[in-house]
């Protein structure tokens, strides 16, 4: 049930492919929730979907708000100065998406901790409905990010830009960069 962790090789001194490896790791991480929800429907709450609950949790607790404060920090400011109506209606979506995203999250994350603890039974039809919405969501924001906000950003952006971006990801996780 659990999908391996690939690792990217795109380090914070290529921001905008440490975003696209996070889209591929909310995907997966997607995936594992709603094959989480059929797996404790028919076989139960066992080790095996602890176990998944637990890292469903660990990312979307972690690491998918730190992606969307990379994006509020650094891409959508951006395409607000320099893009044109047809990129701030896009924007307007994505943020609202992002809030969206985490009012499904804390519905999701109830049924999830409980899971986790042990105590959860089989979701309930407004459990399964968020997943569903939440996976569906993340697709859509995903392709429009993917497709038409990164590469409008990116070609906006100086080398001085990027690297000030690679930099506070960098920090805003702990990690020193540039490491040399």
């Amino acid at each position: 049930m659990l999908p391996s962790d690939d690792s990217s090789d795109a380090s914070f001194d290529q921001p905008y492919a440490l975003l696209r490896g996070c889209h591929a790791r909310i995907e997966r991480m997607d995936a594992l929730l709603l094959r989480l929800i059929d797996h404790v429907r028919t076989i139960g709450a066992d080790a095996q979907a602890q176990q998944a609950a637990a890292k469903v949790m660990r990312y979307f607790d972690r690491a998918a708000p730190l992606h969307h404060e990379d994006e509020e920090l650094h891409v959508f400011p951006l395409l607000r100065q320099q893009g044109g109506e047809d990129e701030a209606a896009r924007l307007d979506r994505l943020e609202a998406d992002h809030r969206a995203l985490a009012a499904l999250w804390a519905t999701l994350r109830i049924w999830l901790q409980q899971m986790q603890d042990g105590r959860a039974r089989s979701p309930d039809a407004q459990t399964t409905e968020a997943a569903v919405r939440f996976s569906a969501l993340h697709a859509e924001h995903i392709a429009l990010e993917n497709t038409h906000i990164f590469p409008a950003a990116l070609a906006r952006m100086s080398a001085a830009q990027l690297a000030a971006m690679g930099q506070d990801m960098a920090a805003r996780r702990g990690v020193r960069w540039p490491t040399g």
